[in-house]
């Protein structure tokens, strides 16, 4: 099998070298919008490189992988299905509503599979949870306690494009909460503030956000975020049922320090970030790509279902600037 990969950054590099060790990938191409980058990462990991998107489309792959900034996913994605090529892209589908919905209604009329990159699905925590939940070990549930802290906060250049907390990261929660129940999302209730570097506000977005979310089925999920957890980085999910309760990142390396007499739990070290976090679930989430692209499985994480995370956070941050709960259905759906 032979993979194009599009973007070299962090991530792509990390994705390069994970394509790279899959026995079913023969092949990897790479490109990016920096050549010089691009040239050595192929030099590097001993692959092939291309000028630009368009021409590693042209030279044929059996799976575009996309992990370019975020102004050119939607255009990559596109590419990918016209070409005919299954395409994984990172997470989101594009910077905006309309062009998320435009591109949703392009994958669902195409014969093409596109896995949209929300790699929480493929970690084991979570689905754990997932399957606890599908057997009913938990019996209803009720109450779920969603958490994402960044260590430190990115470069201030980033926050004008990033969306907005609630789209960057809060993003990921919603699509899990979705993952985790099987339920969608009717209404939100959201908040934030500010209390580190002015460059948040003045990009109109906010450090520190929560939101709560009430499920088609009653079940209330409290989500909470921010750019300043000093601790280490933090992604944690409680599910609580009426027969029991589960929770996802409750390990050694848990970013809180018990304050009671006696307990030496959590004994780290910490996670630093998103990447430390989550790399075996990186790994599975390409591994399970390479199937997509060959035809064994359906895409696990569709540009539909990126579409329902969009729309909550969309929701999300219309509560926040209006100060009031906001119904799904008030957010333009496919």
């Amino acid at each position: 099998m032979r993979i194009g990969l599009a973007g070299v950054g962090r991530i792509g590099a990390f994705h390069a070298e994970t394509l790279t060790a899959l026995p079913v990938v023969d092949d990897l191409v790479v490109t990016d919008v920096n050549a010089d980058a691009a040239r050595a990462v192929a030099d590097k990991l001993g692959v092939a490189w291309a000028e630009s998107p368009e021409a590693l489309l042209a030279d044929g792959v059996d799976g575009f992988v996309i992990a370019a900034a975020t102004n050119a996913h939607a255009s990559l994605i596109r590419a990918g299905i016209e070409a005919g090529v299954p395409t994984f892209c990172e997470k989101p589908v594009a910077g905006t509503l309309a062009e998320s919905l435009e591109l949703a209604k392009l994958a669902a009329s195409a014969d093409v599979p596109v896995h949209i990159g929300f790699q929480r699905r493929f970690d084991a925590g979570y689905r754990a949870a997932a399957e606890a939940v599908a057997g009913g070990e938990l019996g209803f549930l009720h109450t779920l306690r969603a958490v994402t802290g960044d260590q430190a906060p990115p470069h201030a250049a980033y926050i004008p494009t990033s969306g907005g907390i609630f789209r960057d990261c809060n993003v990921h929660d919603f699509d899990i909460i979705r993952f985790v129940t099987g339920r969608e999302v009717v209404s939100v209730f959201a908040t934030g503030s500010n209390k580190g570097e002015s460059f948040f506000s003045e990009a109109g977005d906010v450090d520190t956000a929560a939101a709560i979310l009430t499920l088609d089925d009653g079940t209330i999920a409290q989500v909470s975020s921010s750019r300043y957890t000093g601790q280490g980085h933090d992604v944690r999910l409680e599910v609580v049922g009426s027969k029991g309760s589960v929770a996802v990142g409750l390990d050694d390396s848990l970013a809180l320090r018990s304050v009671e007499p006696g307990v030496s739990f959590p004994p780290g070290p910490v996670h630093v970030s998103f990447m430390d976090r989550f790399l075996p679930a990186y790994r599975a989430e390409l591994t399970a790509f390479a199937e997509v692209a060959r035809g064994a499985i359906p895409s696990p994480c569709t540009v539909a279902d990126a579409l329902q995370a969009f729309r909550i956070a969309e929701a999300c941050d219309l509560s926040r600037r209006e100060g009031r709960v906001v119904r799904l259905d008030e957010v333009e759906s496919l």
